[in-house]
This record gives C-alpha cells, sequence and structure tokens, in this order.
C-alpha cells in the first residue's frame, strides 16, 4: 500500500498507472478505465488525483544479519590491507561465530566496504608522421 493524499491506496504497477493515463486522455470514464484495467474505480480515481507515479515504499528497515558481524569484516579486511580477503574464506569464519545468513548477502555487504581501484592516468605521447602504423 502507497500513501497518496492522506489515505492508504493500493499499489499498481508502472504500466497500469501509465495504461489509467492513457485511457483518461482518451476520454474513457472511470469506471471503464477500472474495468479495463482490473481495479477499482477509487484507486483509479486516486492515482488520477495524485499525479505521480507509484513507488514502492519498505515499511520498515530490516536489520541485515551481517550487520553483527559488520565490526569483525572490517577489522578482517583492513588487517589484510593491501590484499583483499575473499567472501568465502570470511563466511566460513563468520559462521563459527554463530551467522546463519548465506554468502550472497556476505558479497553484498563486502563490495560496499571495498574501496575504489584507483585509475590509472592516460599517458599520452605524440610521434613524428610516418613513425607510427595503427591499423583497426
Amino acid at each position: 500500500m502507497g500513501k497518496i493524499g492522506g489515505f492508504e491506496a493500493p499499489v499498481i504497477t508502472n504500466e497500469v498507472y501509465m495504461e489509467i493515463e492513457v485511457l483518461r486522455k482518451h476520454g474513457l470514464s472511470l469506471r471503464r478505465i477500472a474495468t479495463e484495467v482490473g481495479c477499482a474505480v477509487n484507486t483509479v480515481r486516486s492515482h488520477l488525483a495524485s499525479g505521480a507515479k507509484p513507488k514502492y515504499e519498505r515499511k520498515k528497515q530490516r536489520l541485515a544479519k551481517v550487520a553483527l558481524y559488520e565490526t569483525y569484516l572490517r577489522e578482517r579486511q583492513s588487517a589484510a590491507h593491501p590484499l583483499w580477503i575473499p567472501a568465502t574464506v570470511l563466511h566460513r569464519e563468520i559462521v563459527g561465530q554463530g551467522y546463519q545468513g548465506g554468502l550472497s548477502q556476505l558479497r553484498s555487504f563486502l563490495r560496499g566496504i571495498r574501496p575504489a581501484l584507483p585509475v590509472d592516468p592516460v599517458v599520452c605521447f605524440e610521434t613524428a608522421p610516418g613513425e607510427q602504423l595503427q591499423v583497426d
């Protein structure tokens, strides 16, 4: 459910919302639009009144299982710097400490803390005409 105006309205997909907009521009009644897209007349009315595309919002932010081990993971990675410890190794270590989550959740977390690789500068050089040949 999403908030539109000051009340809860059912969340519909972007495709249905666009279809509602197109049918309204063609002059169809609210009842006819509701029948065409398969929702209630009040839903059509509320989405036309809002003037904004529907957007899903998570009600409550969930605490990730990996959050309990965040300090340990950060310390391990900083101790190994400049090298990087693979997620599979860290997963084995924190499972031993009681971690219940999966490897993909751990990898997602590690992606966020991995330092960005430095960008190599582009070295431009000029040669005299006829010194070099370039073929594609």
